[in-house]
């Protein structure tokens, strides 16, 4: 438990008062009044958000900034500025070409260091303009309705889809029937994939996914814009049922060859992390049983698409997770870096290609088994975990990355020999940071947030970790406005162990002698952490919003949420929104003994996994929750979708009784206090029937759960309607909770 936390009641838990808004300062507090939804949430009409530097991007080793009118060079030895080239010239070139016209600099990318070229983007064209010349050099054009263009820097080329089908350089790569996809993202973008096309290094190869989704079960998603309500159907393979096949494609764009990896019959398997061979000689990926737990890193011959070797495998009793494709070290062809949680916490492990080895199995401590075709070295290790490898010193021979080394919450660059070492840091150790690394690795761009910061920009020296230029310290974007105080503190899990942060939000003129209600807001699953060391500890606008009506805002980051190491994670493995609601409700019933609250006012609120969260305190703790809202929740596994649900549930055939036990449909009667469903009519993700058929189990049951339907949104309600959203919460819980 943290050490600033003192016992101050029986559960081993007590607040810690770790930041309070300055609201006086320098405004008065005659001046400051009381912020509207449309100040605190996006698509608000006066909706104040972090100042920024947009665009602030490298060029080989010197930062530009672009600007609406203008594009400036900064000397990250000292921040000192120079014009580069004006809108106005290279409008000027556009326009000889008959190319248009740009209305800001924002978006223009720098790929070519060492080169006086900008690549632009502009009406589905591509377009190279060199500012030293005052000339547009290349252009590269895509169709009229294309999707998820992926354009290659080195060889000038663009991929892109039309419909289902892949192109390159506007030459049809397939022609697939209804029902399979090429060139797009596939296993529901699970596994950190986020795209389906990926350049080889020169950009004379195009590896691709291609997803087969005719085996799989349509679901009914209706338009209701049409005179007559649309048939809207999706592919929606749900835990246990058939699942699509995907396959792994080579294109050559020099004479429109394509080869398909011979990966044998793709049923039941994930293939994802793909990452080219500096040489272009070889493709790699990640192959993942359907289990999800037995994971094997495979070299394909990048000429024939025959399977070469199995250079790595990992198995884990409950899953595998990989989540990144390995990279290749610039200096050196030989030796890549691989991502691994094999030991509990996800760290860099560094592969050696010259060092083949008896194949050797390994047993961690976190109960992984791994096997090796070569000798490799753990970079990193420790109960903290790595975030993202940011790039490379080449002549230091230095990898840099971004870690919670310092605390669960927050995220700091370091940097560690390739050799292996001490791992250093490479700044201020404070807050969370988000950097990205020069073409040499000498600088860093690097943006940070504090509890008391909202954002600051600064150019830093990767040798030292000393700013060497500040860019930007962004003004309080909430100055003028009345701010509620922020506490975060620790507590114990229900398992009398593990230790958990949890922040809460009083009303800005907070009377110690009242009683007020509580709302918690609650996520709770993988992949999602609400808590953070950064402006105002992450506290969302809503949740601002509620504290200055009068309400305590509470949450807390349950056993089985993100950055806390596989172990936090997988103690809900089969059974999830049991584990977590108990720590849910244990925090609660400590909020209970606080003075200041009123034990018999407590709510619940959250979205997806959150909504799920909601639903399952409301029923499973009905003497603690009173009032809830919950958005597109999910009610019933077995409705969800098969590579996340099957990750963390395996399927209902392995397990029903921890889908039977998981099912809030079950639970319908339990229902006491009030509780409003919110879901998207065009939900892709969680789809509609998961509400619907949980209100047809509280029909049955008698209880009297409320409805609220956004129409043509999908899993969230994004835009100006978001604020309409906000708004009918607050309504619910003014109506049921604040009185």
């Amino acid at each position: 438990m943290n050490k600033l936390i003192k016992t101050a009641c029986a559960l081993l838990m007590a607040p810690a008062l770790l930041m309070a808004q300055d609201n006086t300062a320098p405004d008065t507090a005659s001046q400051l009044r009381m912020p509207t939804l449309e100040d605190l949430i996006p698509g608000g009409e006066t909706y104040r958000f972090t100042e920024d530097i947009y665009g602030l991007q490298w060029w080989g080793d010197t930062a530009v900034k672009p600007g609406i009118d203008s594009l400036l060079s900064i000397r990250p030895k000292d921040g000192q500025e120079s014009l580069l080239f004006t809108r106005e010239s290279l409008n000027r070139a556009l326009e000889a070409k008959g190319l248009g016209k740009l209305s800001h600099l924002y978006s223009l990318r720098f790929p070519w260091k060492g080169e006086t070229k900008t690549l632009v983007l502009l009406h589905g064209k591509y377009i190279t303009y060199d500012w030293t010349a005052g000339q547009v050099t290349f252009v590269r054009e895509t169709a009229e309705g294309a999707a998820n263009l992926d354009y290659d820097t080195e060889g000038g080329h663009v991929a892109y889809t039309l419909g289902n089908n892949l192109y390159v350089d506007g030459q049809a790569v397939t022609a697939e029937p209804e029902g399979v996809v090429c060139g797009q993202s596939v296993h529901r973008n699970e596994f950190g994939i986020y795209k389906g096309t990926f350049w080889s290094p020169k950009g004379t190869l195009l590896a691709f996914y291609r997803m087969d989704e005719r085996m799989v079960t349509e679901y009914p998603l209706v338009d209701i814009t049409a005179r007559v309500g649309k048939l809207e159907p999706i592919r929606y393979p749900m835990a246990g049922m058939t699942s699509h096949q995907v396959q792994v494609g080579i294109y050559r764009p020099a004479d429109g060859q394509t080869v398909y990896l011979e990966t044998g019959d793709p049923t039941d398997r994930y293939f994802t992390n793909i990452s080219w061979s500096p040489d272009e000689q070889s493709l790699y990926l990640i192959e993942l049983n359907r289990d999800q737990n037995h994971a094997k890193l495979c070299r394909y011959d990048a000429r024939t698409g025959k399977l070469a070797e199995v250079l790595y495998e990992e198995k884990h009793p409950k899953y595998v997770e990989p989540q990144t494709p390995i990279i290749f070290l610039p200096w050196d062809d030989t030796k890549f870096i691989l991502q691994s949680q094999c030991d509990g916490f996800n760290h860099l492990y560094l592969f050696d290609l010259t060092k083949r080895k008896y194949p050797e199995t390994y047993t961690t401590g976190f109960g992984s088994d791994y096997r090796s075709e070569y000798v490799h070295t753990q970079l990193t290790q420790g109960p903290w975990l790595v975030q993202s490898l940011l790039g490379f010193n080449e002549k230091k021979k230095e990898i840099y990355f971004a870690a919670t080394k310092e605390s669960p919450m927050q995220t700091n660059i370091y940097k560690v020999r390739a050799k292996g070492g001490k791992v250093v840091p490479v700044d201020n150790g404070k807050g969370v940071h988000s950097a990205q690394l020069s073409a040499s690795g000498t600088y860093l761009i690097d943006r940070y947030s504090t509890p008391d910061v909202p954002r600051n920009i600064e150019l830093v020296s990767t040798a030292d970790g000393h700013p060497t230029a500040r860019l930007l310290t962004a003004a309080d974007p909430f100055r003028g406005l009345v701010m509620p105080q922020v506490e975060t503190g620790t507590m114990l899990a229900a398992d009398d162990s593990t230790t958990l942060y949890w922040r809460m939000l009083k009303p800005s003129d907070f009377d110690p002698a009242k009683k007020y209600p509580v709302i918690v807001y609650v996520y709770g699953g993988p992949h999602a952490q609400m808590l953070a060391a950064n402006w105002m500890y992450a506290a969302r606008g809503w949740d601002l919003y509620m504290a200055n009506r009068g309400y305590i805002l509470f949450t807390i980051d349950n056993r089985g949420s993100s950055n806390r190491g596989l172990g936090f994670e997988q103690c809900t493995f089969r059974r999830l929104g049991i584990e977590e609601a108990r720590d849910q409700a244990k925090a609660a019933r400590w909020l209970q003994t606080l003075p200041y609250v009123d034990g018999g006012r407590i709510g619940v609120h959250g979205w997806s996994f959150g909504g799920h969260m909601t639903t399952g305190l409301m029923l499973r703790y009905p003497d603690l929750y009173k009032v809830g809202v919950a958005g597109g929740p999910v009610i019933d596994w077995r409705y969800y979708e098969v590579m996340y649900g099957e990750r963390y549930m395996d399927t209902p055939q392995a397990n029903p009784e921890g889908y039977e036990g998981s099912d809030l449909k079950t639970l319908a009667g339990r229902l006491e206090g009030h509780l409003l469903l919110i879901h998207d009519d065009h939900d892709r993700t969680c789809v509609p029937q998961h509400t619907l058929s949980f209100l047809k189990a509280c029909v049955d049951a008698r209880t009297y759960p409320d409805l609220f339907i956004y129409p043509t949104h999908d899993h969230n309600v994004l835009g100006r309607d978001r604020v309409h959203l906000h708004e009918k919460i607050t309504r619910y819980f003014d109506d049921y909770l604040g009185k």
